[in-house]
């Protein structure tokens, strides 16, 4: 028997997926798309070579809801995230698109408050909002049912990543995409060509999704801070070879991401000795 998707308004958004070995989360991360009380006309689900049972799933979910409008793409081999996204990317069919990861889900109203602050300035090329972190055993907040909408201004995308990726909306037609040869931090890197390009990026300041593990020394790529930081280092020289951030620029934001670095690892030492405290 087939779900029906809450929302008689559509919204002209793709919903894009990677998923790699989530069949124990996916349905949950998907329910929080079906719920939106302004539904996204379309949804792929781009599996990267999960090779775990994750593909069968993909189907089984995509069977629960109305014919076509989930599909599901899946690659011949494990690209990363990036070529999963540009995969779905290539194949979105709608005027804008939204990112969710599959470990991580949205509140009912979040393409209801994104479509509102894009028709009142169609101008922003990229709209975020804000995430926390969530048990997924404790029962949800209430739906926010307005927000404020910020422009983000250049000098802030040089302090560290202020959209997370699940509460990113953005133009298709941009002429970017996620770069592939990078497996942490691609998001990050994307969203400086938008905002370091001129387009306008703006961000509500209402918590719209959920991530369902903590940011640092929780397990998955996060887990491994040493590689995450490299990574944004690398990020900041591809925006300095690119043209897109100057030297002073760059300098500013190295020293800046040290001083977060430290702040992290103390942040993750904390949550061990707290674990290592709860077992004891």
């Amino acid at each position: 028997m087939n779900r029906e998707v809450s929302s008689p308004s559509v919204a002209p958004v793709c919903v894009i997926i990677p998923c790699y070995r989530c069949r124990d989360t996916i349905a949950e991360a998907v329910a929080s798309v079906a719920e939106q009380t302004m539904a996204p006309a379309q949804v792929l689900l781009v599996d990267d070579f999960s090779n775990d049972g994750t593909l069968e799933m993909l189907h089984f979910v995509s069977a629960s809801y109305p014919r076509g409008w989930i599909e599901i793409v899946a690659l011949p081999d494990n690209g990363g995230p990036s070529r999963a996204r540009n995969a779905g990317w290539h194949r979105a069919r709608q005027e804008y698109l939204a990112f969710l990861d599959a470990d991580d889900t949205w509140c009912p109203t979040k393409i209801e408050l994104q479509m509102k602050a894009l028709r009142d300035d169609p101008e922003i090329a990229l709209l975020a909002h804000r995430m926390q972190v969530r048990d997924r055993q404790l029962p949800a907040p209430p739906s926010p049912v307005s927000a404020q909408t910020t422009i983000v201004p250049r000098r802030r995308l040089l302090l560290s990543n202020p959209f997370p990726t699940a509460s990113v909306v953005l133009r298709r037609d941009l002429p970017f995409r996620f770069n592939e040869r990078f497996r942490r931090v691609e998001d990050f890197l994307l969203w400086g060509q938008i905002g370091f390009s001129g387009f306008r990026c703006a961000k509500l300041d209402q918590t719209l999704a959920y991530w369902h593990k903590a940011n640092y020394g929780a397990g998955g790529l996060s887990q491994d801070l040493a590689a995450m930081h490299k990574a944004g280092r690398e990020v900041r020289l591809e925006l300095l070879r690119q043209g897109l951030v100057t030297l002073p620029e760059h300098l500013f934001a190295r020293t800046f991401g040290l001083a977060r670095k430290a702040r992290q690892r103390l942040i993750a030492a904390m949550r061990r000795w707290r674990a290592d405290g709860a077992t004891s």
